[in-house]
């Protein structure tokens, strides 16, 4: 990994510096006309499986894996992919198997990573260090100098991502469950899905993702240290931040949603997201949105087995989460 991204950085800073120059005047005039829907909520709430459900309507862009994998220069290199193929991806993710390709849609997380800009997921990394910019989760307490950089460069990556497709947004990211104060006001109108699930489902499937990232994307072998208390922590940050700042916003753009929900019945999920939060054009996408979810028909999740001081502990750190949403 060290050496991928060490023969990669000349290379896509050369890029960087050729699309800036050949594309930012028209970059820095993008007006983001219509407002972005952001799909939050912790990690394996579901979050991936909406995404790629509502990336079926194609009034909505949403960004690519290539697109965030390679932020600076992709509107002068999104052909490389063909060229590429897919031996630089795994064919699955190591966490779920669910299929993995340079056009499928992506955290835009990963963009902000790619960027330089503060976001804890600069711990997939270096898994065996203390987590990086913890305040990222709830957006307490950041430096001025870093809450500029994530603005400017998640700012810039929505208007590089606009003027490629001419289309509104749709973004995923769990880290952006504890800023929606911050999203709402970079892009006002903003819209919010939110997912839950059931916590006892939650951690155990939280933790196989992490062990899973951490050993293939890290740059140290993982050791495991402190991950578990890692786990409690973040979901008690996103949420603080989440709870604080949704009172502060028109609770008309916000929809809530349980995963149980959506794997029950997806065309209804779905359905609803589109009436709550006054999107147009759900009859258009019902076709497309079936076919998908016929795709993804023989699917199964992972199955995780919780003894019973482990279901305590998950009761005892994330009971307030388990009230709010009822579980």
């Amino acid at each position: 990994m060290a050496l991928l991204i060490t023969l990669a950085t000349p290379f896509n800073s050369l890029l960087a510096r050729l699309q800036r120059l050949t594309h930012g005047a028209r970059i820095d005039a993008v007006a983001i006309a219509q407002p972005p829907i952001f799909i939050i909520g912790h990690w394996r709430s579901g979050t991936t499986l909406l995404h790629e459900l509502m990336a079926l309507d194609s009034r909505l862009a949403t960004p690519t894996t290539y697109q965030c994998f390679a932020p600076r220069h992709f509107l002068l290199t999104d052909w490389l992919p063909r060229i590429l193929g897919s031996w630089l991806l795994p064919r699955r993710r190591p966490m779920d198997d669910i299929a993995v390709g340079w056009d499928r849609p992506q955290e835009d997380e990963f963009a902000l990573l790619t960027l330089g800009a503060p976001t804890p997921y600069q711990r997939m990394g270096f898994p065996n260090e203390p987590p990086a910019h913890m305040a990222f989760l709830d957006m307490e307490g950041c430096d001025p100098a870093d809450l500029q950089a994530f603005e400017t460069g998640l700012r810039d990556f929505a208007k590089t991502v606009t003027l490629r497709t001419g289309k509104r947004l749709l973004l995923k990211s769990p880290p952006h469950t504890g800023r929606i104060a911050c999203l709402a006001r970079l892009f006002p109108g903003a819209r919010f899905i939110h997912l839950v699930r059931d916590p006892h489902a939650l951690f155990p499937s939280t933790m196989r993702l992490w062990q899973a990232l951490d050993a293939v994307q890290g740059m140290q072998v993982p050791n495991g240290a402190g991950l578990e208390e890692y786990v409690f922590d973040c979901l008690t940050r996103m949420y603080a931040g989440f709870e604080k700042q949704r009172a502060q916003l028109d609770p008309r753009t916000i929809c809530d949603l349980r995963y149980e929900d959506l794997v029950r019945d997806p065309v209804a999920a779905v359905a609803r997201i589109y009436r709550e939060l006054g999107l147009d054009g759900f009859d258009a996408l019902l076709p497309q949105l079936q076919a998908g979810i016929a795709e993804r028909k023989d699917y199964r999740t992972n199955i995780h087995a919780l003894d019973a001081a482990q279901s305590e502990k998950i009761r005892r750190r994330w009971g307030f989460y388990c009230d709010r949403y009822g579980y």
